[in-house]
């Protein structure tokens, strides 16, 4: 079933990313001139990146709290399990503009989207490259449109929450815009550690808690960033136990 699954997606994939990327270049091309931040290219990327998710009945995608990030402009942080998070977290349908691995840009058809997207890229590791993607993120809040951030920076194997990196929580303090925890559950199960496999099954989770509000978020990052590691780690708790309580 696994090697049937795998087969059946990149096989679709195949064939439909290049259209896809060409309907991209041809949105992108009748939208620039009115729509200097993409939105347009953004809600278009949202709507079939997260359709791969549909294309196994079997994978089970829910997005639950969509409706708790407005208009406002925020600061999004959510957990990171996957490689498939970013594509999960296209299913909340809101304007945002996420940080990614600079590499990511660079692969061909989904790079490009991402470059037309004027998605925010980073260099793992590098001071410049972390200053700047601060500052792009700074921007995009003061022009309105909310940042998603990975404050793990990478994915954890073992499922715990890795530490958080100070720059997301900064963001939302400095700029004073409510900070919007996103948890997501169930990606590991989908895509076989780092790829190409899939597996047959999988339950997908992602939960909008409520936003932290700039009133409520503090004087102190450490204490931010503990709070929402502790509201993870709790939501993540109580998951379980539904989880436990539904089997049967």
């Amino acid at each position: 079933m696994k090697l049937l699954v795998t087969a059946l997606f990149w096989m679709v994939f195949a064939v439909t990313a290049p259209l896809v990327a060409l309907t991209g270049f041809l949105v992108f091309a009748a939208t620039a001139a009115f729509d200097p931040d993409r939105r347009v290219m953004h809600a278009f990327i949202c709507r079939f990146v997260f359709a791969y998710l549909k294309l196994n009945p079997l994978w089970k995608v829910r997005i639950e709290g969509r409706e708790r990030i407005t208009g406002r402009p925020s600061v999004i942080v959510a957990n990171h399990q996957s490689m498939a998070d970013v594509v999960a977290c296209m299913g909340l349908f809101r304007q945002f503009k996420f940080v990614s691995k600079s590499s990511l840009f660079s692969l061909p058809l989904v790079g490009w989207m991402m470059h037309l997207a004027k998605y925010v890229s980073l260099e793992r590791g590098r001071p410049r490259s972390t200053q700047r993607m601060l500052e792009q993120c700074r921007g995009w809040l003061r022009r309105g449109i909310s940042v998603l951030l990975f404050p793990e920076g990478t994915y954890s194997t073992t499922g715990e929450l890795l530490p958080f990196k100070r720059g997301a929580f900064m963001l939302a303090m400095e700029e004073r815009v409510p900070l919007v925890p996103v948890m997501i559950q169930g990606t590991p199960d989908l895509v076989i550690e780092d790829g190409p496999w899939f597996n047959p099954r999988c339950s997908i989770r992602v939960s909008v808690l409520p936003p932290i509000e700039p009133a409520q978020l503090g004087d102190s990052e450490e204490e931010l960033i503990e709070r929402v590691r502790r509201l993870f780690e709790s939501q993540a708790g109580h998951s379980s136990g539904d989880s436990v309580r539904n089997t049967g």
